[in-house]
């Protein structure tokens, strides 16, 4: 079973859009900039504001506001990232109840439900975090 990781929506400037939702939903809020984030993004000549992918954190789930470039109509604006505990049973849980894989990717698996709206099963939270923590040892 999965459970609600966060709300994506794709769009062309997520900061504005970021900061719109917020401002809109009670207890949210633009997820802070440390330093070290600033720095990552300067180093790729991007700003907070010029950021491809802005968090908004309340007491719900995350959204997450992600740059996609063009309109594509083969592609939901708005889906769910659900965290799973093991992505190959839940796929093939889905798969027998009629939904698609589109694409495996190390973290996520990006789906269809059966009348093709997109969605991705991401491994869960402390898995990718341990994951990150390894790496970087």
């Amino acid at each position: 079973m999965a459970r609600i990781h966060e709300i994506v929506f794709d769009c062309d400037k997520p900061s504005v859009l970021a900061h719109f939702w917020a401002e809109m939903l009670d207890g949210y809020e633009v997820r802070p900039y440390d330093e070290a984030e600033v720095a990552r993004l300067a180093a790729l000549g991007l700003t907070p504001e010029t950021d491809p992918t802005v968090m908004v954190d309340g007491p719900g789930p995350s959204i997450c506001f992600q740059n996609v470039e063009g309109r594509r109509y083969d592609n939901n604006r708005v889906h769910f990232d659900l965290e799973v505990d093991d992505r190959a049973g839940e796929v093939q849980r889905l798969v027998d109840r009629g939904a698609e894989t589109v694409r495996v990717l190390p973290t996520y698996t990006v789906m269809r439900d059966p009348e093709g709206n997109q969605f991705c099963l991401v491994d869960r939270r402390i898995e990718v975090d341990a994951d990150r923590e390894a790496a970087a040892a």
